[in-house]
């Protein structure tokens, strides 16, 4: 809590207490039986947790982007699959109050922000992960609706959620061809694949979504047409914010998992933790940790402030966070032995759980792309 206000102190102690009352003791069944713990993330939105970064006119709770890592990290701390899913619904909230018109604003973030109504982002495409400009997912106009075709793939939360955020191409090739269109479950064509089977995240479902002839209203139309590339790259901003965030709850929980197994484990007669080896590995991933939590919460303050460097800074903190911290969980991991691969430990979770963020909201490869492509151009 170095740095932090006392009002963001309160977010973070009323954050983690959730975190340990209300997901930590159910992380393993979450995972182990693939549960989507509705009930459970509408307490938290009851905490304010549903629109965290949403404007209080339509239900959010109106805090800044810090304000939203320092809850994030606490919340991963319990469940960081469970997190994970709740940041992006919360990133899908935001483009709606961000861009949407008062009207869709009142229809639909209110619903999403008690989280009695769930979101899913849909950006990626069977063809198209990284070169996210190159979706072929079709939206023709047709008067007063568009009739939208194609596929998503790796969505979170998709079949179990209500309200998807498409981007789909209104234009010709390349960015400026995309649109922004808000679906909701139960639209004529709109179908799920199946649940897809993985490594880590399983207390959030993904799916593919596969649109066939889906009739949505231009009314649906975040923006205007062309401008889906642009809001989907503004909510990734802060995206990559969040899951960084949520990967250093994963991290500060791994490292407390490891510094309570040292002390306790004896091994030539003597406790780990008088092992000076064990004890420079610890005080490294303590160090990584910090130096971690640094680079994010800047980050999260340039994109508060607007600053014209936000967004290099938030491809920054998001491949040196979700880097390091998955390092130090995995660290945490090798630091319990054999007991750390066994599933009654909580620390081979949170090595599964993490893993996929080095993947998602822009792969760190393309986020040193991005780093390297601002600090060419001068």
């Amino acid at each position: 809590s170095a740095g932090l206000t006392e009002e963001q102190k309160e977010f973070q102690k009323v954050a983690l207490d959730f975190a340990a009352k209300e997901m930590a003791p159910h992380m393993a069944e979450w995972d182990e039986k693939e549960i989507f713990p509705v009930e459970t993330m509408r307490k938290a939105a009851q905490l304010g947790f549903g629109g965290i970064y949403v404007k209080p006119d339509v239900g959010g709770s109106g805090l800044s982007r810090l304000d939203t890592s320092v809850i994030f990290e606490a919340l991963s701390t319990g469940c960081t699959s469970t997190t994970a899913y709740m940041s992006i619904h919360n990133m899908c909230v935001w483009m709606i109050d961000t861009f949407g018109n008062e009207e869709q604003r009142r229809r639909f973030c209110p619903s999403l922000c008690s989280m009695e109504k769930f979101a899913s982002y849909c950006l990626t495409e069977p063809g198209s992960g990284s070169d996210a400009a190159s979706l072929l997912t079709s939206a023709q106009r047709k008067g007063d609706t568009y009739v939208l075709n194609g596929s998503k793939a790796f969505i979170s939360g998709g079949g179990d959620t209500d309200v998807y955020v498409v981007m789909c191409r209104t234009g010709g090739p390349g960015p400026k061809g995309i649109s922004c269109l808000v679906l909701e479950k139960g639209t004529p064509g709109l179908s799920f694949g199946k649940k897809e089977k993985k490594v880590g995240w399983n207390s959030q479902p993904t799916r593919a979504v596969i649109f066939e002839d889906c009739v949505v209203p231009v009314g649906n139309r975040l923006g205007a047409e062309g401008q889906g590339f642009s809001i989907a790259m503004n909510g990734l901003n802060g995206g990559r914010i969040n899951i960084a965030s949520c990967s250093l709850g994963a991290a500060h929980a791994s490292v407390v998992l490891a510094q309570q197994h040292l002390t306790v484990r004896k091994q030539f007669g003597e406790p780990l933790a008088n092992n000076q080896y064990l004890q420079f590995r610890l005080a490294e991933m303590a160090t990584r940790l910090v130096a971690s939590r640094l680079m994010v919460r800047n980050a999260a303050r340039a994109l508060q402030a607007g600053q014209e460097d936000a967004a290099v800074l938030c491809s920054m903190a998001k491949l040196f966070a979700t880097d390091e911290c998955f390092a130090i969980c995995n660290q945490a991991l090798q630091m319990h032995g054999g007991y750390g691969y066994l599933k009654d430990y909580a620390v081979q979770q949170f090595v599964r759980d993490i893993r996929v963020h080095q993947i998602l909201e822009g792969t760190n490869e393309v986020m040193r792309m991005i780093v390297a492509r601002n600090l060419l151009q001068g």
